[in-house]
């Protein structure tokens, strides 16, 4: 096969992420990269929600116009991200990890951590990696991951420096075509809050699923399944809050700083005078953009523990915890949640006159780093989650 990620068939039920049917196995050769920002609990701290973000997607990005938008897993995680790829082009991916690592520094002030391992090393470890397609549209789906590979990866990458990939030479820039983050935050619904979500398996793989299955029954019963964004799509948001962090990620070597935020800011405007009156410019349709972010959009996916960014009202959260606090209880799960009043939205545009275009939520005061740090604080000092039987 051409692609052995392509040729994963899709399924558009999220529910069948429990399905141990819907993942497959990558080939040995292949590999798997994990990035985190370093610290990134302490960044949030001081507000820096958006720059923690952008560092997790330029990762994506600088992949993506390497191997093309939709061409191998990868998955957004809030202060980092995680992918596997073919082995054809991985010189250019170190560059471009090297190169997205000293952008990170240089132009974000934080520091990424990004390594790279072999399957054939994770499965030697015991563990795997299997990954499905879920669609979220007819235009995009986004990969999940089983098999404890990637986790195990993550850990790794955090003890061990043997597998690290070092910063380019200071000045070096990555490809990061397409990265923005336009849109306004998006605000929990009356008398609701965003909550980010993060469950891990603590033991047998019945009981993890039967608990997963009861958290994906209540959310269901809600307006579109809990989703933050409405079905029109978020709000264009003038002048945008990440102006200078798109202007950064998207100027060109040697460009200047000024004229990168100039052209975002016109584009900005322009989209913005659409949206508001209606108008369409050649092929783009502002409302039909709108539609698809929304559909687009990361909200809820699966990387060897359960992720959401979910709408909840205060009655739903009261039931969302009992089923989480039952379910630890009980030995099945490990479970984050945090609490706040927006979602935010990293993007990665490759055309705005077409349907491809990728959008990872996070929450907009803490999101799945807040999570994670919940989480990390009842579990004994990085203890190995082992292998879901």
């Amino acid at each position: 096969m051409p692609n052995s990620y392509l040729a994963i068939p899709t399924f558009h039920d999220f529910a069948r992420i429990l399905d141990p049917a819907s993942y497959h196995a990558l080939p040995d050769d292949w590999y798997v990269g994990v990035a985190d920002i370093v610290a990134s609990t302490e960044a949030i701290a001081k507000g820096r929600y958006k720059d923690v973000n952008m560092a997790g997607a330029a990762v994506i990005a600088a992949i993506s116009n390497i191997l093309g938008h939709s061409a191998y897993p990868f998955m957004f995680g809030g202060d980092g991200a995680g992918f596997a790829c073919a082995p054809d082009h991985i010189d250019d991916i170190r560059e471009a990890l090297a190169a997205t690592r000293r952008w990170v520094a240089d132009d974000l002030g934080l520091e990424l951590r990004v390594a790279l391992f072999d399957i054939g090393e994770i499965r030697a470890a015991g563990r795997d990696v299997r990954v499905a397609r879920y669609a979220v549209s007819d235009a995009i789906s986004y990969a999940m991951f089983n098999g404890q590979g990637l986790q195990w990866a993550e850990m790794q990458m955090k003890s061990r420096n043997d597998h690290h990939i070092a910063a380019a030479p200071p000045g070096t820039r990555p490809d990061l075509t397409g990265l923005s983050c336009r849109w306004s935050p998006i605000a929990a619904s009356q008398n609701g809050s965003i909550i980010s979500l993060i469950v891990h398996p603590a033991g047998d793989r019945a009981n993890f699923d039967a608990v997963v299955g009861k958290i994906l029954a209540l959310l269901d019963q809600t307006p579109n399944s809990a989703h933050p964004v409405s079905a029109t799509g978020p709000l264009f948001r003038f002048p945008p809050a990440g102006l200078t962090l798109e202007a950064k990620a998207n100027r060109p070597v040697n460009g200047a700083l000024l004229a990168a935020k100039t052209k975002v800011f016109l584009t900005a405007a322009l989209a913005f005078i659409l949206d508001k009156t209606g108008w369409k410019l050649g092929n783009f349709d502002p409302a039909h953009y709108r539609r698809y972010t929304a559909l687009n959009t990361d909200y809820r996916k699966f990387g060897d523990a359960l992720f959401m960014t979910v709408n909840c009202s205060a009655e739903q959260l009261e039931h969302l915890q009992k089923i989480l606090t039952e379910g630890e209880n009980a030995g099945h799960i490990g479970f984050g949640l945090h609490r706040q009043n927006t979602a935010i939205m990293t993007c990665i545009v490759p055309s705005v006159v077409q349907n491809d275009h990728f959008h990872f939520l996070d929450g907009g005061e803490g999101g799945y780093s807040a999570a994670a740090a919940a989480y990390k604080a009842k579990q004994p000092a990085m203890a190995d989650p082992g292998v879901l039987r």
